[in-house]
């Protein structure tokens, strides 16, 4: 069957019968490749319960209905399964790790804004959570910086508002730079803040985000948190 160089969609025949059979195939392709979302990323075995329409993106080895598809992307449609090869500079939303994908030719590189042919790339994310603090002058945070990011800024809003004892305001940045992201920053819901520091900063460590109580001390409340970052990612193994 004759199909397209893109997408794969079948092209119905001259004098052809079924058409429809045709039609909905290319429709089904279609429908989940125009807006592509993956519910999970190098898959091996098939999930139990799929549904009409769920991609996912098979590892090197898959087993059952998918053996011998690997890299491909397997559509569930009419009960079975369609398989797609991925083409370089396709994107897709990765429905479990809430980022983009890019497809450079060697594997789908997460958050990517520019990649190489061998497979370095540049990502810029957004890793946001939320901190519930803790009674004390000052709070590290669980989540830390990742190692050898370069931080463009920190945002925040309180979600549920702050309150301690003579408590103003406080401040947000890091050991050593406690005001670096902010200083004087509200304490009821809603407050928000945009954390520019005056150049990039590179992490070369993990490094936790310190919260600083100003005029008082931390007794409770919950602040949401987003760092900026860009990282880079070396060209593949070879």
């Amino acid at each position: 069957m004759a199909r397209t160089a893109q997408l794969q969609l079948p092209l119905i025949a001259p004098a052809q019968a079924q058409k429809h059979v045709t039609v909905n195939e290319a429709l089904s392709r279609l429908d989940a490749l125009a807006q592509l979302r993956i519910k999970a990323f190098d898959q091996t075995v098939v999930p139990t319960s799929p549904k009409e329409g769920d991609a996912y993106q098979l590892g090197p080895e898959p087993a059952g209905e998918w053996s011998g598809q690997g890299g491909k992307i397997a559509i569930r449609a009419n009960g079975g399964w369609t398989f797609v090869a991925p083409k370089v500079g396709w994107t897709a939303w990765d429905e479990a790790g809430l980022c983009a994908r890019m497809y450079h030719g060697r594997g789908w590189m997460a958050d990517a804004v520019a990649v190489s042919p061998g497979g370095a790339g540049t990502r810029h994310r957004v890793i946001e959570f939320d901190h519930a603090l803790l009674a004390g002058a000052t709070n590290l945070t669980a989540v830390s910086i990742p190692a050898g990011a370069q931080v463009i800024g920190l945002s925040g809003r309180v979600v549920a508002g702050l309150s301690g004892a003579g408590l103003t305001g406080w401040r947000i940045g890091v050991e050593g730079a406690d005001n670096r992201y902010g200083s004087g920053l509200g304490v009821a819901q809603n407050s928000y803040l945009l954390g520019l520091s005056g150049a990039p900063v590179t992490y070369y460590s993990a490094t936790p985000i310190l919260l600083s109580a100003e005029g008082g001390a931390f007794a409770g409340g919950t602040i949401r948190l987003a760092l900026h970052v860009v990282e880079l990612e070396p060209p593949q193994a070879v």
